[in-house]
């Protein structure tokens, strides 16, 4: 295995582990970054740029990396509310008046963050077109009515999310949040990272799609490696919530259409680097190259508990804080301070802020699993062990 990149020394054991993903556990291509306060110490990539072909990764390739953006999407509500420009406890009706209808009057924002409002799905779900073209998504969750007590329990908005926080941000600043990603974060930051995937860098993305681990291949957490069933049933049962929060864009769309990657869905389309993903969780938790991102007040917010206990969409149990995943059996990251985001079939990106680490792993062979793909386990064993 090709193997390029730097690794700096004490994080060998972070280029082994990936070697090893590509020899063990149906690595196709794939990238990985890892930050320590502040200071890229581990940037590496290998593979094919194609999940189906056979052109090198390059240093410069990107790919969609599904849920793991939600954790940048995440940042920008914090951030305005950093600015005092979003209360998290005002009703998200003060901004997006629309939105208070079907008894939605008290979601608060802090809800839409921590997955409690109870709008995890559509009574009807969005086309492809319709879920991408900014206004369908936005009124069809305004008109939605929830699907429980809105604050009283959690459960994932796997797609929803998208029109949810993206309406959010534009009803507060007028941008789209990808447009104020890329003014406000990216470009700062030098971050190659994006919810529109602009024209001029479309040459650089490879094609995703799904394949299959070897047997035997990984040591995942709970929804990858020991599936009860309950989440059996969920995901087999056509009319069950877990099913139509997946589905809440019916046909599920063509990953790698032009159209989609051009598409501003926050909750599943991000398109990054390694390296874009880990220097933005670097810059959440501290100074990097003088920029910084969250002030410790909004830091803590980002990891500190709202949503624990059985998900009723992801079935098992999940913790959350204000966007973002926390560490737990479900969803392994560094240690229990740690925050981050998944993607579904691989992807993640997380900090820990007690030992400074910042790590962004991006994939473009998509496995079977939701929160706890084998191939970021072993990365992130590899890097505790480096500690």
């Amino acid at each position: 295995m090709d193997v390029r990149g730097t690794v700096a020394p004490g994080f060998e054991a972070v280029r082994d582990a990936f070697v090893r993903n590509f020899e063990r556990r149906g690595e196709r291509g794939a990238a990985v970054a890892v930050y320590r306060h502040g200071r890229k110490v581990v940037d590496l990539w290998a593979g094919t740029r194609d999940v189906d072909g056979t052109e090198p990764w390059a240093l410069d390739t990107v790919q969609i990396v599904r849920s793991a953006g939600k954790g940048v999407a995440a940042a920008v509500p914090l951030l305005l509310h950093q600015r005092g420009q979003v209360d998290l406890d005002a009703p998200v009706g003060t901004y997006w008046p629309e939105f208070k209808a079907n008894g939605k009057d008290r979601v608060l924002v802090r809800h839409l963050l921590a997955h409690r409002a109870g709008l995890a799905a559509l009574d009807t779900p969005l086309t492809p077109v319709e879920a991408a073209d900014g206004v369908s998504g936005p009124r069809a969750v305004a008109a939605q009515g929830p699907q429980w007590a809105p604050g009283t329990d959690h459960g994932y908005h796997a797609q929803t999310y998208s029109w949810l926080v993206g309406e959010l941000v534009r009803r507060v600043t007028g941008r789209t949040i990808g447009r104020w990603i890329a003014e406000e974060i990216a470009r700062p930051l030098g971050l190659d990272f994006w919810f529109g995937l602009p024209a001029d860098e479309a040459h650089r993305i490879g094609r995703i799609g799904p394949v299959e681990p070897p047997a035997g291949g990984g040591e995942g957490g709970t929804l990858r490696m020991r599936p009860r069933r309950l989440v059996v049933d969920a995901y087999s049962d056509p009319h069950s919530l877990t099913r139509r929060a997946f589905g809440a864009i019916d046909p599920f769309p063509d990953e790698n259409a032009p159209a989609y990657r051009a598409a501003e869905l926050p909750a599943s389309n991000g398109v990054a680097t390694a390296r874009g993903l880990a220097r933005c969780y670097a810059a959440m938790i501290g100074p990097v190259d003088g920029h910084r991102l969250f002030a410790p007040a909004t830091l803590t917010l980002a990891r500190t508990e709202e949503s624990a206990g059985p998900d009723r969409v992801l079935v098992v149990s999940t913790r959350f804080g204000l966007g973002y995943m926390l560490h737990g059996p479900a969803a392994p990251l560094l240690a229990l301070g740690s925050f981050g985001h998944p993607g579904r079939g691989g992807s993640l990106g997380f900090a820990d802020p007690e030992s400074g680490i910042a790590l962004g792993y991006v994939t473009n062979g998509l496995q079977k699993g939701v929160t706890a793909d084998p191939r970021s386990q072993a990365l992130v064993r590899a890097v505790r062990s480096a500690l």
